[in-house]
């Protein structure tokens, strides 16, 4: 964004939204969503080998919690993202390979 308002010539003390800036510059946010994309797909592949990785990602684990505010697990920030209602449904999902991709893509199409 700061590359962008520079580019634009739009002063720091201006007020402008980084949605205006965005509009302006006529483009979208890229970085974010080829995050999300990464970590789908590499979850994708965690969850279909059905390992140790497979438990931590899904937060299986016996044990203690720590105090404080837990958290944000993965699953529930990608199926937020993914819109797949509930966590279970994406982690059967991921046993179909080409029908993770689908959503996926769905999902980078509609952006953030």
């Amino acid at each position: 964004m700061w590359f962008l308002r520079r580019m634009l010539r739009i002063s720091c003390t201006a007020k402008k939204t980084n949605d205006t800036v965005l509009e302006e510059a006529h483009t979208t946010r890229l970085l974010i969503s080829k995050i999300r994309k990464r970590q789908a797909t590499f979850f994708g592949h965690v969850m279909r080998r059905e390992k140790l990785e497979n438990l931590v990602t899904t937060g299986m684990l016996e044990g203690k919690r720590s105090r404080g505010k837990q958290r944000e697990k993965l699953i529930e920030g990608l199926t937020d993202w993914l819109k797949a209602g509930k966590s279970l449904e994406a982690i059967e999902a991921t046993k179909d390979r080409k029908k993770w991709r689908t959503m996926i893509a769905n999902a980078v199409k509609q952006g953030t």
